[in-house]
Protein backbone atom coordinates (compact mmCIF):
# COMPACT_ATOMS: atom_id res chain seq x y z
CA UNK A 1 0.00 0.00 0.00
CA UNK A 2 0.99 3.33 -1.01
CA UNK A 3 0.11 5.75 1.62
CA UNK A 4 -0.76 9.67 0.48
CA UNK A 5 -0.42 12.17 3.56
CA UNK A 6 -1.98 16.13 3.08
CA UNK A 7 0.17 18.34 4.41
CA UNK A 8 -1.44 21.40 5.99
CA UNK A 9 -3.37 20.36 9.16
CA UNK A 10 -2.17 16.80 8.65
CA UNK A 11 1.30 16.96 8.89
CA UNK A 12 1.91 20.66 9.60
CA UNK A 13 -0.12 22.74 12.06
CA UNK A 14 -2.42 24.70 10.57
CA UNK A 15 -5.47 25.94 11.83
CA UNK A 16 -6.84 29.09 10.65
CA UNK A 17 -8.82 30.42 13.22
CA UNK A 18 -6.15 30.60 16.07
CA UNK A 19 -3.59 31.66 13.50
CA UNK A 20 -5.23 34.79 12.38
CA UNK A 21 -6.06 35.59 15.90
CA UNK A 22 -2.28 35.55 17.10
CA UNK A 23 -1.36 37.45 13.82
CA UNK A 24 -3.79 39.73 13.80
CA UNK A 25 -4.59 40.36 18.08
CA UNK A 26 -5.72 43.78 17.46
CA UNK A 27 -8.69 42.74 14.79
CA UNK A 28 -9.61 39.39 16.46
CA UNK A 29 -10.57 38.52 20.20
CA UNK A 30 -12.23 35.32 19.76
CA UNK A 31 -12.18 32.12 17.76
CA UNK A 32 -15.32 32.80 16.05
CA UNK A 33 -14.35 35.89 14.72
CA UNK A 34 -11.16 34.05 14.05
CA UNK A 35 -13.22 31.85 11.87
CA UNK A 36 -15.15 33.90 10.19
CA UNK A 37 -11.85 36.51 9.40
CA UNK A 38 -10.38 32.66 7.78
CA UNK A 39 -13.19 32.43 5.67
CA UNK A 40 -13.11 35.74 4.13
CA UNK A 41 -9.14 35.97 3.74
CA UNK A 42 -8.98 32.35 2.24
CA UNK A 43 -12.35 32.15 0.61
CA UNK A 44 -12.40 28.38 1.81
CA UNK A 45 -9.39 28.09 -0.37
CA UNK A 46 -10.18 29.62 -3.56
CA UNK A 47 -11.04 32.56 -5.21
CA UNK A 48 -7.26 34.60 -4.54
CA UNK A 49 -5.97 31.82 -2.58
CA UNK A 50 -6.56 29.60 -4.34
CA UNK A 51 -4.68 31.10 -7.64
CA UNK A 52 -1.98 31.71 -4.93
CA UNK A 53 -2.17 27.88 -4.20
CA UNK A 54 -2.34 26.95 -7.70
CA UNK A 55 0.89 28.55 -8.07
CA UNK A 56 -0.99 30.77 -10.95
CA UNK A 57 -0.04 34.43 -8.74
CA UNK A 58 2.86 34.90 -6.37
CA UNK A 59 2.91 36.60 -3.06
CA UNK A 60 2.54 40.30 -3.89
CA UNK A 61 -0.53 39.70 -6.20
CA UNK A 62 -2.52 37.79 -3.74
CA UNK A 63 -1.52 40.73 -1.29
CA UNK A 64 -3.07 43.09 -3.16
CA UNK A 65 -5.76 41.50 -4.56
CA UNK A 66 -6.99 40.14 -0.58
CA UNK A 67 -6.71 43.87 0.58
CA UNK A 68 -8.69 45.45 -2.24
CA UNK A 69 -11.58 42.81 -1.67
CA UNK A 70 -11.62 42.93 1.42
CA UNK A 71 -10.39 46.37 2.76
CA UNK A 72 -7.95 45.02 4.85
CA UNK A 73 -4.98 47.30 5.20
CA UNK A 74 -2.67 45.94 2.97
CA UNK A 75 0.20 45.92 5.48
CA UNK A 76 -1.85 43.72 7.73
CA UNK A 77 -2.77 41.47 4.94
CA UNK A 78 1.37 41.29 3.84
CA UNK A 79 1.66 40.50 7.50
CA UNK A 80 -0.70 36.94 7.71
CA UNK A 81 1.21 35.65 4.38
CA UNK A 82 4.76 36.38 5.81
CA UNK A 83 3.17 34.83 9.16
CA UNK A 84 2.67 31.52 7.71
CA UNK A 85 5.84 29.52 6.87
CA UNK A 86 6.21 29.95 11.00
CA UNK A 87 2.91 28.61 11.25
CA UNK A 88 3.70 25.54 9.21
CA UNK A 89 5.15 23.64 11.91
CA UNK A 90 5.56 19.58 11.82
CA UNK A 91 2.70 18.24 14.42
CA UNK A 92 4.99 15.67 16.47
CA UNK A 93 2.45 12.94 16.55
CA UNK A 94 2.26 12.98 12.67
CA UNK A 95 5.88 12.87 12.10
CA UNK A 96 6.08 9.52 15.09
CA UNK A 97 3.09 7.84 12.70
CA UNK A 98 5.44 8.35 9.70
CA UNK A 99 8.49 6.94 11.12
CA UNK A 100 6.29 4.11 11.89
CA UNK A 101 4.68 3.25 8.71
CA UNK A 102 8.04 3.61 6.94
CA UNK A 103 9.55 1.45 9.45
CA UNK A 104 6.31 -1.11 8.44
CA UNK A 105 7.53 -1.09 4.90
CA UNK A 106 5.20 1.44 3.44
CA UNK A 107 5.59 3.69 0.53
CA UNK A 108 4.95 7.17 1.57
CA UNK A 109 4.09 10.20 -0.89
CA UNK A 110 2.39 13.82 -0.44
CA UNK A 111 0.03 15.49 -2.03
CA UNK A 112 -0.44 19.01 -0.91
CA UNK A 113 -2.30 21.76 -1.94
CA UNK A 114 0.56 24.87 -1.32
CA UNK A 115 1.44 28.03 -2.73
CA UNK A 116 5.51 27.62 -4.20
CA UNK A 117 7.14 29.68 -1.70
CA UNK A 118 6.12 27.85 1.25
CA UNK A 119 6.49 24.38 -0.25
CA UNK A 120 10.23 25.45 -1.01
CA UNK A 121 10.06 26.92 3.63
CA UNK A 122 9.14 22.76 4.05
CA UNK A 123 11.33 21.51 1.52
CA UNK A 124 14.41 23.72 3.09
CA UNK A 125 13.26 23.03 6.62
CA UNK A 126 12.13 19.57 7.51
CA UNK A 127 13.41 16.19 5.39
CA UNK A 128 10.87 15.54 3.06
CA UNK A 129 13.40 13.54 1.32
CA UNK A 130 13.23 10.84 4.44
CA UNK A 131 9.70 10.72 5.16
CA UNK A 132 8.28 10.44 1.29
CA UNK A 133 9.71 8.66 -1.38
CA UNK A 134 8.12 11.66 -3.25
CA UNK A 135 5.12 14.19 -3.71
CA UNK A 136 3.18 17.09 -5.52
CA UNK A 137 2.66 21.01 -4.45
CA UNK A 138 0.05 22.13 -6.15
CA UNK A 139 2.10 25.43 -6.66
CA UNK A 140 4.82 23.58 -8.26
CA UNK A 141 2.11 21.86 -10.49
CA UNK A 142 0.11 23.96 -10.87
CA UNK A 143 -3.43 22.07 -10.53
CA UNK A 144 -5.19 21.89 -7.32
CA UNK A 145 -7.15 19.63 -4.79
CA UNK A 146 -9.89 18.38 -5.43
CA UNK A 147 -9.49 18.90 -9.28
CA UNK A 148 -9.26 15.18 -10.93
CA UNK A 149 -6.41 16.96 -12.53
CA UNK A 150 -3.98 16.75 -9.72
CA UNK A 151 -4.98 13.29 -8.52
CA UNK A 152 -4.33 11.86 -12.11
CA UNK A 153 -0.82 13.45 -12.05
CA UNK A 154 -0.26 11.97 -8.48
CA UNK A 155 -0.88 8.45 -9.85
CA UNK A 156 1.29 8.97 -12.74
CA UNK A 157 3.64 10.82 -10.30
CA UNK A 158 3.72 8.01 -7.49
CA UNK A 159 3.76 4.79 -10.34
CA UNK A 160 0.43 3.69 -8.60
CA UNK A 161 -2.91 2.51 -9.41
CA UNK A 162 -5.64 4.48 -7.91
CA UNK A 163 -6.32 1.01 -5.85
CA UNK A 164 -3.01 1.30 -4.71
CA UNK A 165 -3.13 4.31 -2.83
CA UNK A 166 -4.49 5.49 0.63
CA UNK A 167 -5.24 9.30 0.91
CA UNK A 168 -5.07 10.95 4.37
CA UNK A 169 -6.81 14.37 4.00
CA UNK A 170 -8.44 16.93 6.50
CA UNK A 171 -10.60 18.50 4.01
CA UNK A 172 -13.66 16.41 2.83
CA UNK A 173 -13.89 17.51 -0.22
CA UNK A 174 -10.92 16.04 -0.77
CA UNK A 175 -10.90 12.87 0.69
CA UNK A 176 -14.60 12.53 -1.65
CA UNK A 177 -12.56 13.75 -4.40
CA UNK A 178 -9.80 10.71 -3.86
CA UNK A 179 -12.41 8.17 -3.40
CA UNK A 180 -14.00 9.26 -6.81
CA UNK A 181 -10.67 8.32 -8.19
CA UNK A 182 -11.14 4.56 -6.45
CA UNK A 183 -8.24 6.13 -3.92
CA UNK A 184 -8.59 4.42 -0.66
CA UNK A 185 -8.76 7.09 1.71
CA UNK A 186 -10.05 8.66 4.81
CA UNK A 187 -10.50 11.80 6.67
CA UNK A 188 -7.80 13.10 9.25
CA UNK A 189 -8.95 14.51 12.34
CA UNK A 190 -5.85 13.85 14.79
CA UNK A 191 -2.69 11.37 14.56
CA UNK A 192 -4.06 9.32 17.21
CA UNK A 193 -7.23 8.68 15.48
CA UNK A 194 -5.39 8.34 12.50
CA UNK A 195 -3.24 5.76 13.85
CA UNK A 196 -6.37 3.53 14.77
CA UNK A 197 -7.63 3.58 11.39
CA UNK A 198 -4.57 2.56 9.88
CA UNK A 199 -4.47 -0.01 12.46
CA UNK A 200 -7.57 -1.71 11.69
CA UNK A 201 -7.10 -1.53 8.22
CA UNK A 202 -3.72 -3.44 9.42
CA UNK A 203 -1.47 -1.58 7.76
CA UNK A 204 0.21 -0.93 11.63
CA UNK A 205 0.02 -3.11 14.59
CA UNK A 206 -1.83 -2.27 17.42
Amino acid sequence: MKIVFDFGGVVFRWHPASFLARVWPHRIETLEQGARAASVFFQNYGGDWGLFDQGLIGADEVVRRISARTGWPRGEVEAVVRAVPDELMAIPATVVLIRDLRAAGHTLHFLSNMPEPYADHLSATYPLGEWFESGLFSGRVKQIKPSAGIYAMAERHFGAQPSELLFIDDHPVNVDAALARDWQSFLFTDAASARRELVSRRLLGA
